[in-house]
């Protein structure tokens, strides 16, 4: 009796593990490597880094994706809830940008790792997180198995905090610079559009 206890909850966990469609197999395997991917590059950017706030902002990116990255893992495995549910990244930077362009030196590729700085570095951080954010959104969408879907859905907000972070970090320091259109342009862009009647546009 307990002989065929134990196998039917093996079957059951088989069936579970089994509920997920080929399609979205690929696409859970691209979104592991990617999360892998960035891990294994913040350890090599953070022997690079010189700016202590640049650093910080790495450590807990890196610390708040691994602890995702097993959310995910555990439920692309089992096809059950996680152990640990998804979190939510919350960043240190405030929101102000600054608008404007200032004229620099242009840009070229390095020459060298001794050419790596603060800029670049934080600009393939921000690469990389824009590049899972959009992953993450097109694989949720390409699931069958809801107990994963919703986990990497959850995540793709995360990842737009953490490139919104990055690039904030970057616009501070005139490495990510806003141009803005002339006042008269944003002014007709920005009236181009009105309102339909109806209940959806009303307020209290």
């Amino acid at each position: 009796m307990q002989n065929q206890k134990q196998q039917g909850t093996q079957q059951g966990q088989t069936m579970m593990n089994m509920n997920h469609g080929g399609h979205e197999l690929f696409d859970a395997h691209e979104v592991i490597a990617g999360m892998i991917s960035l891990l294994d590059q913040y350890q090599m950017y953070d022997q690079h880094i010189q700016d202590p706030e640049l650093k910080d902002i790495l450590t807990r990116q890196s610390n708040f994706v691994q602890q995702t990255y097993n959310t995910i893992v555990h439920s692309f495995s089992t096809g059950q809830d996680p152990q640990v549910p998804t979190q939510q990244y919350k960043m240190n930077q405030n929101n102000d940008a600054v608008y404007g362009v200032k004229p620099g030196q242009p840009k070229k590729p390095n020459q060298s790792v001794q050419d790596l700085s603060d800029q670049g570095l934080s600009a393939y951080m921000l690469s990389q997180t824009k590049s899972l954010a959009s992953l993450m959104a097109m694989t949720a969408l390409e699931m069958t198995n809801p107990v994963l879907r919703r986990v990497i859905a959850d995540s793709v907000p995360n990842f737009i905090e953490m490139s919104y972070e990055t690039f904030l970090y970057q616009n501070k320091h005139g490495y990510y610079q806003v141009p803005q259109l002339n006042q008269q342009d944003m002014t007709a862009m920005l009236k181009s559009y009105t309102q339909t009647p109806g209940q959806g546009n009303q307020t209290h």
